[in-house]
């Protein structure tokens, strides 16, 4: 594998944290500062926990509200990464991830957060992984050993739990791993990800059966039997997939990324379509309601369809948004450069698809 100095995200996440790298170990170990100006640091993440909204962002900072995103209130957090995305499994459960290889948790609906895994403690278990599967004369163990003495220089990118135990967690460099017990351990997937040839995955997507992982250059691995083993799918797309909206029970799925390179699914992934929009990086997206789904380019153009993703119609501008979550009040949110902010007009029907 050859480690890439450089690496591509969405909304200049890269860019976000300049110094990450290189303070990836005391940011580790650091708890996330108490700003006075919190709620307008970079949010790069944000999601529902139940009623309640939780944005993580800039210096491992998380967020709560309790009145759909009008006001937000500081979690305690024991690190002070940059953090790039979060996701519940239910109104309790969630896990937070980002630079460092650090994987967060939390049992409390985000009031307090623990640390279950960084970056160096990931590297030795794709060591020693790759070590028992495939000896140390591989050009596996070889990486490995490279991921070790790179240290705590790469990040996760998204994490997925089916339930409260069950989970994946992906990033930069092919990184994946696995969970069966809430994250108390951790299992190496890289070696069941090797279709994927190292390229960044900046995204995982059940949909009906099947689970996703997507990423650069057009990269789709599947698996049918729940994450243990993945393999290439055939992808008409060549460009980055930064994100994809699916559902363990529905067949529709939309993955976006570089360059206006949106695609559709109707039948979990099967068959692809290629959704007509313009040449620019879609960077964020989610789903109004049954039919309805907008979608957010880099520059915070907004488009929307009514036809569930066959088409979409511009719609207003908005600021960037790295992520997008609708609150339970009705409300679309989404976390940028500036802080959360709310999306007026998100649900009107406005623009409907001819």
């Amino acid at each position: 594998m050859f480690w890439r100095k450089a690496w591509l995200c969405p909304l200049a996440l890269a860019c976000l944290c300049a110094g990450a790298m290189a303070e990836a170990p005391k940011a580790q170990q650091a708890p996330a500062m108490n700003p006075d100006k919190a709620t307008s640091l970079v949010r790069l993440s944000v999601t529902r926990a139940g009623d309640r909204l939780v944005s993580a962002g800039e210096r491992g900072v998380i967020l709560l509200s309790d009145d759909h995103g009008k006001t937000w209130r500081q979690a305690k957090v024991p690190v002070s990464a940059a953090l790039t995305r979060v996701r519940f499994a239910d109104s309790r459960n969630g896990w937070a991830v980002g630079h460092g290889g650090v994987v967060l948790a939390t049992r409390d609906a985000g009031e307090t957060w623990q640390k279950q895994l960084d970056g160096a403690a990931a590297a030795q278990l794709e060591l020693a992984a790759a070590r028992r599967q495939d000896g140390e004369a591989s050009r596996r163990f070889a990486d490995a050993r490279q991921l070790v003495q790179d240290g705590s220089d790469k990040p996760f990118l998204d994490v997925h739990f089916t339930d409260a135990q069950h989970g994946m967690v992906v990033g930069a460099y092919g990184l994946a791993f696995s969970t069966d017990d809430g994250g108390k351990t951790w299992q190496s997937m890289m070696g069941k990800v090797a279709a994927g040839d190292g390229r960044h995955l900046y995204a995982i997507a059940p949909s009906k059966g099947v689970l996703y992982l997507l990423g650069e250059q057009g990269t789709v691995l599947g698996s049918l039997d729940g994450g243990k083993t993945f393999s290439r799918v055939e992808f008409p797309g060549k460009g980055t997939i930064f994100g994809a909206l699916s559902s363990p029970a529905d067949d529709v799925m939309l993955v976006y990324g570089l360059k206006g390179n949106v695609y559709r699914s109707g039948d979990a992934g099967k068959r692809w379509e290629s959704v007509e929009l313009p040449n620019v990086s879609m960077v964020s997206a989610t789903r109004l309601d049954a039919q309805s789904i907008l979608l957010v380019d880099e520059s915070g153009l907004n488009y929307r369809s009514n036809d569930d993703g066959r088409h979409f119609n511009a719609g207003a501008r908005v600021q960037p948004a790295t992520d997008l979550v609708r609150a339970s009040d009705g409300a679309v949110l989404g976390s940028g450069m500036r802080g959360t902010f709310r999306i007026a007009g998100a649900n009107d029907k406005q623009g409907a698809n001819p």
